[in-house]
């Protein structure tokens, strides 16, 4: 079994990954990057993850969104470490 150390999803569950976007962008903004109705018309996690576990296409833009907030968490991070 190859070990999946380079992927920042392996072992990050879909509830923990949409729990995180919630809270770091909100609903609103969250339904604005990615527009999907779960995410605009009475979001909830139970109903996002109910979508998401069986629309391929959707899951798929939720976990590229969730790399780009690792990054963009990083970037703000090393900035403050360096000002």
């Amino acid at each position: 079994m190859e070990k999946q150390k380079n992927n920042p999803l392996h072992g990050v569950k879909l509830a923990d990954i949409l729990e995180q976007l919630v809270a770091f962008y909100g609903w609103e903004d969250l339904g604005s990057r990615i527009d999907i109705r779960c995410f605009n018309i009475d979001p909830s996690i139970k109903s996002s993850l109910a979508f998401l576990r069986k629309t391929p296409w959707a899951r798929e833009k939720v976990e590229l969104l969730y790399l780009k907030m690792l990054r963009d968490i990083a970037k703000k991070s090393k900035v403050h470490e360096e000002g």
